[in-house]
Protein backbone atom coordinates (compact mmCIF):
# COMPACT_ATOMS: atom_id res chain seq x y z
CA UNK A 1 0.00 0.00 0.00
CA UNK A 2 1.26 3.46 -0.85
CA UNK A 3 0.87 6.68 1.10
CA UNK A 4 0.31 9.62 -1.23
CA UNK A 5 1.63 13.10 -0.55
CA UNK A 6 -1.85 14.53 -1.21
CA UNK A 7 -3.47 12.38 1.47
CA UNK A 8 -0.79 13.36 3.98
CA UNK A 9 -1.24 17.06 3.19
CA UNK A 10 -5.01 16.79 3.72
CA UNK A 11 -4.43 15.15 7.11
CA UNK A 12 -1.96 17.88 7.99
CA UNK A 13 -4.42 20.60 7.04
CA UNK A 14 -7.20 19.05 9.10
CA UNK A 15 -4.89 18.68 12.11
CA UNK A 16 -3.77 22.31 11.79
CA UNK A 17 -7.34 23.59 11.64
CA UNK A 18 -8.29 21.58 14.72
CA UNK A 19 -5.21 22.84 16.56
CA UNK A 20 -6.16 26.39 15.60
CA UNK A 21 -9.36 26.26 17.66
CA UNK A 22 -8.54 28.59 20.62
CA UNK A 23 -10.51 26.83 23.34
CA UNK A 24 -9.20 29.03 26.16
CA UNK A 25 -10.11 32.17 24.26
CA UNK A 26 -13.55 30.80 23.36
CA UNK A 27 -14.24 29.95 27.01
CA UNK A 28 -13.19 33.47 27.95
CA UNK A 29 -15.49 35.01 25.34
CA UNK A 30 -18.34 32.84 26.60
CA UNK A 31 -17.62 34.25 30.07
CA UNK A 32 -17.61 37.82 28.73
CA UNK A 33 -13.85 38.48 28.67
CA UNK A 34 -11.08 38.51 26.09
CA UNK A 35 -8.01 36.69 27.41
CA UNK A 36 -5.79 38.64 25.03
CA UNK A 37 -6.29 41.73 27.23
CA UNK A 38 -6.34 40.19 30.71
CA UNK A 39 -3.87 38.50 33.04
CA UNK A 40 -0.83 37.36 31.10
CA UNK A 41 -2.74 38.10 27.85
CA UNK A 42 -2.21 34.50 26.76
CA UNK A 43 -5.04 32.45 25.26
CA UNK A 44 -4.00 29.21 26.99
CA UNK A 45 -5.42 27.20 29.86
CA UNK A 46 -3.35 28.83 32.62
CA UNK A 47 -4.52 32.34 31.83
CA UNK A 48 -8.05 31.07 31.26
CA UNK A 49 -8.02 29.60 34.77
CA UNK A 50 -6.49 32.74 36.24
CA UNK A 51 -9.09 35.03 34.66
CA UNK A 52 -12.23 32.88 34.45
CA UNK A 53 -11.74 30.54 37.40
CA UNK A 54 -9.87 27.25 37.66
CA UNK A 55 -12.74 24.95 36.62
CA UNK A 56 -12.72 26.77 33.28
CA UNK A 57 -8.95 26.58 33.11
CA UNK A 58 -9.09 22.81 33.65
CA UNK A 59 -11.68 22.56 30.87
CA UNK A 60 -9.45 24.58 28.51
CA UNK A 61 -6.49 22.38 29.43
CA UNK A 62 -8.44 19.19 28.71
CA UNK A 63 -9.67 20.50 25.37
CA UNK A 64 -6.18 21.64 24.36
CA UNK A 65 -4.78 18.20 25.26
CA UNK A 66 -7.56 16.54 23.27
CA UNK A 67 -6.97 18.63 20.15
CA UNK A 68 -3.34 17.53 20.26
CA UNK A 69 -3.99 13.85 20.87
CA UNK A 70 -6.97 13.42 18.54
CA UNK A 71 -5.31 13.98 15.15
CA UNK A 72 -2.30 11.84 16.10
CA UNK A 73 -4.41 8.92 17.31
CA UNK A 74 -6.50 9.16 14.15
CA UNK A 75 -3.40 9.31 11.93
CA UNK A 76 -1.85 6.27 13.64
CA UNK A 77 -5.06 4.30 13.20
CA UNK A 78 -6.29 5.41 9.79
CA UNK A 79 -3.47 6.74 7.64
CA UNK A 80 -2.68 4.19 4.91
CA UNK A 81 0.22 2.01 6.05
CA UNK A 82 2.91 1.66 3.41
CA UNK A 83 5.25 -1.33 3.33
CA UNK A 84 7.99 0.83 4.87
CA UNK A 85 6.94 1.47 8.49
CA UNK A 86 9.31 4.44 8.77
CA UNK A 87 7.38 6.23 6.02
CA UNK A 88 4.16 5.72 8.00
CA UNK A 89 5.65 7.16 11.19
CA UNK A 90 7.17 10.07 9.31
CA UNK A 91 3.69 10.91 7.97
CA UNK A 92 2.25 10.62 11.49
CA UNK A 93 4.93 13.00 12.79
CA UNK A 94 4.12 15.53 10.06
CA UNK A 95 0.46 15.36 11.09
CA UNK A 96 1.41 15.57 14.79
CA UNK A 97 3.25 18.85 14.29
CA UNK A 98 0.15 20.57 12.95
CA UNK A 99 -2.03 20.91 16.09
CA UNK A 100 0.97 22.48 17.80
CA UNK A 101 1.52 24.91 14.94
CA UNK A 102 -2.22 25.59 14.92
CA UNK A 103 -2.19 26.54 18.60
CA UNK A 104 0.92 28.67 18.15
CA UNK A 105 -0.39 30.37 15.02
CA UNK A 106 -4.20 30.04 14.97
CA UNK A 107 -5.90 30.97 11.73
CA UNK A 108 -8.92 32.31 13.64
CA UNK A 109 -6.92 34.80 15.77
CA UNK A 110 -4.63 36.35 13.19
CA UNK A 111 -1.92 33.72 13.77
CA UNK A 112 -1.23 34.95 17.32
CA UNK A 113 -1.68 32.04 19.70
CA UNK A 114 -0.48 30.49 22.93
CA UNK A 115 2.47 28.44 24.11
CA UNK A 116 1.10 25.01 23.10
CA UNK A 117 2.21 23.20 26.26
CA UNK A 118 -1.10 21.37 26.79
CA UNK A 119 -1.45 20.64 23.06
CA UNK A 120 2.10 19.28 22.95
CA UNK A 121 1.29 17.05 25.92
CA UNK A 122 -1.71 15.67 24.04
CA UNK A 123 0.44 14.95 21.00
CA UNK A 124 3.05 13.13 23.07
CA UNK A 125 0.44 11.07 24.93
CA UNK A 126 -0.86 9.81 21.57
CA UNK A 127 2.49 8.26 20.58
CA UNK A 128 2.78 4.75 22.09
CA UNK A 129 6.58 4.99 22.44
CA UNK A 130 6.41 8.42 24.14
CA UNK A 131 3.34 8.04 26.37
CA UNK A 132 5.10 6.89 29.55
CA UNK A 133 7.73 9.61 29.27
CA UNK A 134 4.99 12.20 28.71
CA UNK A 135 3.17 11.05 31.85
CA UNK A 136 6.44 11.22 33.81
CA UNK A 137 7.02 14.75 32.50
CA UNK A 138 3.49 15.68 33.58
CA UNK A 139 4.37 14.44 37.07
CA UNK A 140 7.50 16.61 37.04
CA UNK A 141 5.36 19.56 35.95
CA UNK A 142 2.97 19.05 38.86
CA UNK A 143 5.79 18.74 41.39
CA UNK A 144 7.56 21.89 40.16
CA UNK A 145 4.27 23.83 40.21
CA UNK A 146 3.69 22.79 43.83
CA UNK A 147 7.20 23.85 44.83
CA UNK A 148 7.58 27.08 42.84
CA UNK A 149 3.98 28.07 41.95
CA UNK A 150 5.26 29.17 38.55
CA UNK A 151 3.65 27.42 35.57
CA UNK A 152 6.35 28.77 33.25
CA UNK A 153 9.11 27.20 35.35
CA UNK A 154 7.20 23.92 35.60
CA UNK A 155 6.59 23.76 31.85
CA UNK A 156 10.23 24.46 31.04
CA UNK A 157 11.60 21.95 33.56
CA UNK A 158 9.11 19.29 32.41
CA UNK A 159 10.10 19.83 28.76
CA UNK A 160 13.79 19.47 29.54
CA UNK A 161 13.13 16.42 31.72
CA UNK A 162 11.13 14.83 28.89
CA UNK A 163 13.95 15.39 26.41
CA UNK A 164 16.55 14.00 28.82
CA UNK A 165 14.37 10.98 29.55
CA UNK A 166 13.80 10.31 25.86
CA UNK A 167 17.50 10.56 25.01
CA UNK A 168 18.33 8.13 27.82
CA UNK A 169 15.56 5.57 27.33
CA UNK A 170 15.89 5.45 23.53
CA UNK A 171 19.66 6.06 23.46
CA UNK A 172 20.25 3.08 21.17
CA UNK A 173 17.90 4.41 18.48
CA UNK A 174 17.80 8.21 18.81
CA UNK A 175 20.14 8.68 15.86
CA UNK A 176 19.02 5.57 14.03
CA UNK A 177 15.52 4.19 13.49
CA UNK A 178 14.00 6.84 15.77
CA UNK A 179 15.74 9.80 14.13
CA UNK A 180 12.46 11.37 12.86
CA UNK A 181 11.01 11.04 16.37
CA UNK A 182 14.17 12.56 17.85
CA UNK A 183 13.92 15.58 15.55
CA UNK A 184 10.26 15.96 16.49
CA UNK A 185 10.97 15.77 20.24
CA UNK A 186 13.73 18.38 19.96
CA UNK A 187 11.32 20.58 17.98
CA UNK A 188 8.66 20.31 20.71
CA UNK A 189 11.05 21.12 23.52
CA UNK A 190 12.50 24.06 21.57
CA UNK A 191 8.97 25.42 20.99
CA UNK A 192 8.17 25.28 24.71
CA UNK A 193 11.40 27.02 25.71
CA UNK A 194 11.25 29.71 23.02
CA UNK A 195 7.60 30.51 23.68
CA UNK A 196 8.40 31.10 27.37
CA UNK A 197 11.20 33.61 26.74
CA UNK A 198 9.03 36.53 27.94
CA UNK A 199 8.27 34.57 31.11
CA UNK A 200 11.99 34.16 31.79
CA UNK A 201 12.44 37.92 31.57
CA UNK A 202 9.56 38.45 34.03
CA UNK A 203 11.04 35.85 36.36
CA UNK A 204 14.35 37.72 36.32
CA UNK A 205 12.51 40.96 37.14
CA UNK A 206 10.34 39.34 39.81
CA UNK A 207 7.11 40.23 38.00
CA UNK A 208 6.04 36.77 36.81
CA UNK A 209 2.51 35.71 37.84
CA UNK A 210 2.21 32.71 40.15
CA UNK A 211 -0.48 30.12 39.66
CA UNK A 212 -1.87 31.05 43.08
CA UNK A 213 -0.95 33.52 45.78
CA UNK A 214 0.47 36.01 43.29
CA UNK A 215 -0.77 39.14 41.59
CA UNK A 216 -4.39 39.34 40.53
CA UNK A 217 -5.26 39.45 36.82
CA UNK A 218 -4.80 42.83 35.25
CA UNK A 219 -7.73 45.15 34.69
CA UNK A 220 -8.60 45.02 30.98
CA UNK A 221 -7.36 47.88 28.87
CA UNK A 222 -9.70 46.94 26.06
CA UNK A 223 -13.44 47.52 25.90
Amino acid sequence: MTLSIGVTILWMLGAYLLGSIPFGWLIGKARGVDLRFLGSRNIGATNCGRVCGWPWGVLAFALDVAKGAGPVLAAIAWLPRPTDAEVHWLAVILVAAQPILGHLFPLWLGFRGGKAVATSLGVLLAFPMLRDLALAALGVWGLVVLVTRYVSVASSVAAIAFLAGYLYVERAEVMGAYLPVTVFVVFLVAVVLVRHRANYLRLAKGTENKIWGGRKPDVPNHP
